[in-house]
């Protein structure tokens, strides 16, 4: 494994690369997954963009003006577009595609709780999404195909106005590179970055998510409001009169000042938030409950012969003494704690792993009949 992410990192460790690289400069890596012919054609884009469980969009260039729709799309749709300068992305197939997860599995060595998504473009020759930048942390794996990348750190982040996408409104870059299949180019935040079909073409694009402080403090704040259990409320048996009734007195200031001054937290607050916040399934997600669920005892039996797996849309964090899968806290003991640890950062739990009885069991059922995970091996129960 260690050999592997050398190789996808041009030579660098994973401390090497975090320390030189990692939101401080681009990487540009030759051959970082050699013969890499992609996990998804055309035909499986369009499939996927025709649901309405998974998040697509269509870019069309025409004439030096972009238009932009969302999915889910009818498959005539794409009989209609021109030969060149339009591209197809469809988001989030780690959540539906077991080669997707294994893909991202590359990228281990950031913690799961950056991980955003799995993208992927289509695009014939001349599509594109035009000059932008990202707010977060992007590494663009080429696929089948050729992309040419103009890349530049500026300080101008100005984009087109009325345009439906933020493109910049000039574009300086400072080099360009021409992508072939398997090579590959990390962007750290806020770089610049064009890149164009020259031939039918896909890129894949592991973004990292990088929440606002404003996006951080406003669900912090709902996260204690569901916590706030002070059920006490205004009084000012003290009040004297006012000659200007209007006037918002101090006193009130004073009362209101110790009241919202008595909410505080503790790290362990925090810890659950994110634990919470970082797990909760996108709008779209949707588990599927096995079809016919085998018992408890029956699920306990299969399950310690044969393992159980995440669920490809499951997300699952733990931290202090809780766990957290897909926005649901649970707390944990030391017992419990190592099997379900392990669940977490390896996706998948060997059955020799499993005691029959016990709180680690009987969540593994509750989620099993959740849908948030599954039997391994094969003929899976449903």
């Amino acid at each position: 494994m260690a050999v592997v992410k050398k190789r996808l990192l041009g030579g660098l460790t994973a401390p090497a690369f975090l320390r030189q690289h990692w939101q401080k400069q681009p990487l540009l890596v030759r051959g970082a997954l050699p013969g890499f012919d992609g996990i998804l054609d055309l035909d499986g884009m369009i499939e996927l963009a025709a649901r309405d469980d998974c998040e697509s969009r269509l870019v069309v260039r025409n004439d030096g003006r972009w238009s932009v729709e969302h999915g889910p799309f009818e498959r005539k749709r794409f009989s209609r577009l021109p030969r060149r300068n339009w591209t197809l992305l469809v988001q989030g197939l780690e959540q539906r595609l077991p080669a997707a997860r294994q893909l991202l599995s590359n990228f281990n060595f950031i913690p799961y709780s950056r991980l955003d998504d799995l993208m992927l473009s289509y695009a014939p020759a001349g599509g594109g999404v035009g000059a932008h930048f990202d707010s977060y942390d992007v590494f663009l794996l080429q696929g089948p195909g050729q992309r040419r990348w103009r890349v530049g750190r500026q300080r101008d982040l100005t984009v087109l106005e009325n345009a439906p996408l933020k493109i910049l409104k000039r574009f300086s870059p400072d080099g360009q590179c021409l992508m072939h299949a398997g090579d590959m180019l990390y962007l750290p935040p806020e770089f610049a970055h064009d890149g164009v079909a020259l031939d039918t073409c896909y890129t894949y694009s592991i973004g990292f998510r990088a929440p606002s402080h404003r996006e951080l403090m406003s669900q912090f704040l709902i996260f204690l409001e569901e916590r706030l259990t002070e059920s006490g409320r205004y009084a000012d048996p003290d009040l004297a009169v006012q000659s200007r009734p209007a006037l918002l007195g101090a006193d009130m200031v004073a009362k209101v000042e110790r009241i919202v001054g008595e909410i505080n937290w503790t790290q362990r607050d925090v810890t659950e938030f994110l634990g919470s916040y970082l797990t909760e399934p996108k709008p779209q997600v949707v588990f599927a409950s096995p079809r016919k669920p085998l018992s408890a005892m029956a699920f306990s039996g299969v399950a310690r012969r044969r393992g159980v797996e995440l669920a490809l849309a499951s997300l699952m964090l733990y931290g202090s003494a809780k766990l957290f899968i897909n926005g649901e806290a649970h707390k944990i003991d030391k017992a419990t704690a190592t099997p379900l640890r392990r669940l977490a950062n390896a996706r998948r739990l060997p059955g020799r792993l499993i005691q029959p009885n016990g709180p680690a069991a009987d969540l593994l059922y509750r989620w099993y009949r959740a849908g948030y995970i599954y039997l391994s091996g094969p003929g899976q129960a449903s």
